[in-house]
């Protein structure tokens, strides 16, 4: 595939991440505490949809493996805010087979080889390390996010939340400034403004 159709894809991906954290902020801004509206799960998951072929597409395992796991995590929380079921039928199955759709169809079409994530002549050992404890960290914040959601039985985003989440943003600027990757840089960088802000907001709630 033409190296601009896949930055595209990642683009897009990124955009739509952006864009979740924006309208997340704008809300909370206006209601002065942190709110966490349905748009931002739903372009959560639509944008993690992306990211994921965008990972697969330019074999970075660091990139699916965050993915993989949060992209489970928006389907979970879109749950508890009760706008799952509103979905088709059909809709819903794709959404939760599709990881695993694209992986099976890789592998046995010898699409990749497992060697291209692990041992990929792009990146360097110390740099696959770096990126996957990053994506481990801001991959948490979600898992944090779920059990702390389960048991308050409502989606919410925790103090815990947002300090993962500029940390492992942190990390992926480092990442991706190694990696040379503009996709990744240009959606942390925003991010993390966001993050810090509201850990602001939150400090002033408690405050």
């Amino acid at each position: 595939m033409a190296n601009w159709l896949v930055y595209s894809i990642g683009f897009l991906a990124q955009i739509l991440f952006s864009s979740r954290m924006i309208v997340q902020w704008i809300i909370s801004e206006k209601n002065k505490k942190v709110l966490t509206p349905r748009l931002f799960w739903q372009l959560s998951l639509l944008a993690s949809f992306l990211l994921f072929v965008y990972g697969w597409l330019r074999d970075d395992f660091a990139i699916m493996l965050g993915q993989a796991i949060t992209y489970f995590i928006y389907i979970r929380n879109i749950q508890l805010q009760g706008e799952w079921q509103k979905l088709p039928k059909a809709f819903r199955i794709f959404l939760w087979l599709f990881p695993l759709m694209v992986i099976t169809y890789g592998y046995n079409n010898n699409a990749y080889d497992l060697n291209d994530f692990f041992f990929n002549e792009n990146i360097p050992l110390w740099l696959l390390l770096l990126g996957s404890i990053a994506q481990i960290i801001f991959t948490f914040r979600f898992i944090y996010q779920w059990v702390y959601s389960e048991k308050k039985k409502t989606s919410s985003l925790p103090f815990g939340f947002w300090l993962l989440s500029v940390i492992g943003a942190s990390l992926i600027l480092a990442y991706a400034i190694f990696r040379k990757d503009p996709v990744l840089f240009a959606g942390h960088s925003l991010g993390l403004i966001v993050y810090l802000r509201n850990l602001f907001i939150l400090k002033n709630e408690t405050s």
